[in-house]
């Protein structure tokens, strides 16, 4: 069994598969035993295609019939993998896959946490999605209480037993690390690099961090006060 599921959801990133996949190629091979699984979330370009031409041993590829959103790729992609640990990137090449042995790294320091979420340094976004994700992540951390900067970061590292046990729905992964404190589980953040975006054009607009948002804030408020998560104090066998 691999010591990590590498998890990439993508939609209409056909011109970053490659350059990614060899980054992490890069950081990993000679680092840990590893899987790399590509969900691809219905793309209407030629995504499929070039994932499935990739001649490489560790990958896999699932392929979404049309496109259900990120959360349900993340979800499809933790369903399938085969470690216990798993570590999320986004598709667009943002993410530098050069962290990710840092992220691991940071599990010997902090053993019983079950989430070591990446926080970018220095955003290279346009001034408008910036300001919207400061205030979408200023919002969430006052209601949720979740001591989390950034959410939005893809680069997360989590075990699949604590994440399956979770309440699944679209846009779970802007709320993970509220979800998994609600469960119990300790989560901490990391400092990881961020790279400006060199091809095809981001998925998201401002009104998907501040409009639909504040519903799914309100959303997980309710599970937070809803939670029915027993801390047992002896077992007996």
């Amino acid at each position: 069994m691999p010591h990590l599921s590498v998890l990439i959801p993508i939609y209409n990133e056909a011109d970053n598969l490659i350059p990614l996949i060899n980054e992490i190629r890069a950081a990993l091979d000679d680092v840990i035993d590893y899987e790399l699984i590509y969900v691809d979330d219905g793309s209407t370009d030629n995504s499929w295609q070039i994932l499935k031409s990739i001649d490489f041993d560790k990958l896999r590829v699932i392929h979404h019939q049309r496109s259900y959103g990120q959360s349900v790729a993340v979800v499809t992609g933790a369903k399938a993998a085969c470690s216990e640990w798993i570590v999320t990137l986004d598709g667009d090449g943002q993410n530098d896959p050069a962290d990710i042995p840092h992220l691991l790294a940071a599990r010997t320091d902090n053993p019983q946490a079950k989430m070591i979420i990446g926080q970018r340094r220095v955003r290279q976004d346009n001034w408008f999605k910036r300001k919207a994700s400061y205030i979408a992540n200023k919002v969430r951390r006052f209601l949720l209480h979740d001591d989390t900067l950034d959410t939005g970061c893809g680069l997360k590292l989590f075990t699949r037993s604590a994440f399956l046990e979770l309440p699944h729905f679209n846009h779970i992964h802007r709320f993970l690390p509220a979800l998994f404190l609600r469960n119990g589980y300790k989560v901490i953040s990391l400092k990881v690099n961020h790279r400006p975006r060199c091809k095809g054009k981001s998925k998201y607009g401002i009104f998907d961090r501040l409009g639909v948002g504040i519903v799914d804030i309100l959303g997980v408020m309710w599970l937070q006060r809803r939670s029915c998560k027993a801390e047992i104090i002896e077992e007996i066998k």
